[in-house]
């Protein structure tokens, strides 16, 4: 009970104390706040593209491709490949129509907004199944595609982030002219960056001929998975790979996920070295201004752990300050803000929003603590090995 009344006595006079360093105390806080804003910052790009890749993928989904390929770019099916797929078990079927959709996956040049561009925007053909296949996608401006026409829907992220998307414009692609018929919405997820128009169509333009890429399918439910992946992986006439979908999608986000997140971590940790030194001499400032307090307290009988865990206090406070100051500003900056970038697995631009988490603002005040840690330590430790004498006699 003393050690904890002696703590707690220094530590308040300690913290009442830092107004009158002020100046060196809010550039410990700038420092510690600056590399927060940025590790968080960077990272919601990460946790942006993650959820965006994520969202919406539904447990009943699997997606099948070609053995030995993640992407849908790199894969084909044949005509006879997709119907013996069609066939496997545990696929919904409604009045004996398997609920499926063979696609095609190819990329398009489209203008982006804010450079004007060409960037690589992914446009699927796919059959009137996929539409009960992914029941989130609703159009949401214009009209949908008419089959076997020359018409195009786009998602609303797309429309957003790249020019000529608008409902009535025309482009060109492949060896027909489009036209935009509609906008889309799925829920925030991958397929708004999409344009999407009729297989049939799509596939003679792209002089694709009967070649398919991916099916879709819905499952009768989560369970069957099982055995619709093992039907179609014994069958000995398919050389494919079956995956759900939420599984795909989160393969498709790990390269440039980890690529941010190792970029994030070496910057936040360089400019971390920054401002732990900062710290440190904040710190070493504090102890050298309260020497002689310090040395007096010692020579009352105040232990010198109650000294150590003071300083550490007040290194704490200003490092957890730096961290709430950090993670609001870049929940301020980033968190919503609306962007596109390259899908290094799929070479095409994925539309997404950055999002900052609770979980990046936690790590990220997580990481002011460490510092402010690792700023406060030393400095407590020279406070509480001053010698008592030498400290009284420089005052």
């Amino acid at each position: 009970m003393r050690w904890l009344a002696q703590t707690y006595a220094v530590t308040l006079v300690n913290l009442r104390s830092v107004p009158q360093r002020l100046a060196s105390s809010l550039v410990a806080v700038a420092g510690f706040a600056g590399v927060v804003a940025v590790f968080v910052a960077v990272l919601s790009i990460a946790e942006g593209f993650r959820r965006v890749m994520e969202t919406g993928a539904a447990p009943d989904n699997a997606i099948v491709l070609r053995a030995g390929i993640d992407t849908e770019m790199s894969s084909t099916l044949t005509l006879a490949d997709t119907k013996l797929i069609k066939d496997a078990p545990g696929i919904l079927r409604e009045n004996g129509r398997p609920r499926a959709s063979a696609e095609l996956f190819v990329v398009v040049d489209v203008p982006k907004r804010s450079t004007g561009t060409d960037a690589n925007v992914p446009l699927r053909a796919v059959e009137p199944a996929a539409f009960a296949i992914r029941p989130e996608l609703e159009i949401v401006a214009g009209r949908p595609f008419r089959p076997g026409q020359n018409e195009v829907i786009a998602g609303r992220a797309a429309a957003r982030e790249f020019a000529g998307l608008e409902v009535g414009n025309r482009l060109r692609w492949g060896e027909r002219e489009w036209e935009v018929v509609g906008i889309f919405a799925a829920r925030d997820s991958v397929y708004e960056s999409e344009i999407w128009g009729d297989v049939r169509v799509v596939g003679p333009a792209f002089r694709r001929g009967t070649s398919f890429q991916s099916v879709y399918a819905k499952l009768e439910s989560p369970a069957a998975f099982a055995d619709f992946k093992d039907a179609l992986t014994a069958d000995p006439r398919l050389e494919v790979a079956v995956m759900r979908e939420a599984d795909f999608f989160a393969g498709q986000s790990k390269v440039l996920r980890q690529l941010i997140e190792i970029l994030g971590n070496t910057i936040a940790f360089l400019m971390a070295l920054g401002a732990t030194f900062g710290a440190l001499n904040t710190m070493y400032s504090a102890v050298a201004v309260r020497a002689s307090e310090i040395a007096t307290l010692r020579a009352l009988g105040f232990e010198a752990s109650a000294v150590v865990v003071s300083v550490m206090a007040e290194a704490l406070v200003l490092a957890l300050a730096g961290g709430v100051a950090g993670g609001s500003l870049a929940w301020l900056v980033a968190d919503g803000y609306q962007t596109a970038t390259m899908n290094w697995q799929s070479f095409s631009q994925v539309a997404f929003t950055l999002t900052v988490t609770p979980r990046l603002l936690g790590a990220g005040i997580s990481y002011a603590l460490a510092m402010g840690f690792l700023g406060g330590i030393f400095p407590a430790v020279h406070a509480a090995r001053m010698p008592v004498a030498t400290a009284l006699r420089r005052f």
